[in-house]
């Protein structure tokens, strides 16, 4: 009998095949990454209260992806309660 894999389990296997891609990804940024491409969470607060971890910790990893080239664009920054909204980059069409 086969068990379908719950959300959980599909996330965190997505979230374990990107940092197998990508080394120098930690598993909050894999996680960012991967919560954007499924429309889970496209914001810091939302992606930090469905984890259940700190929001600093959230806004930390953002601000390292954000740094390196093409991998995630902040769109907007709400400077009142420290929301930041984010966005996979567009791929390149060839």
């Amino acid at each position: 009998m086969s068990e379908e894999p719950s959300d959980v389990d599909r996330f965190l296997a997505l979230v374990a095949a990107a940092q197998g891609r990508d080394i120098r990804l930690t598993s909050i940024q894999a996680g960012l990454l991967v919560a954007a491409d499924l429309g889970i969470a496209r914001d810091s607060r939302a992606f930090a209260r469905l984890l259940g971890i700190a929001h600093s910790l959230v806004l930390r990893e953002l601000n390292v992806l954000a740094e390196r080239e093409g991998v995630l664009q902040i769109v907007k920054w709400d400077l009142r309660t420290m929301r930041v909204h984010y966005t996979l980059p567009p791929l390149d069409e060839a």
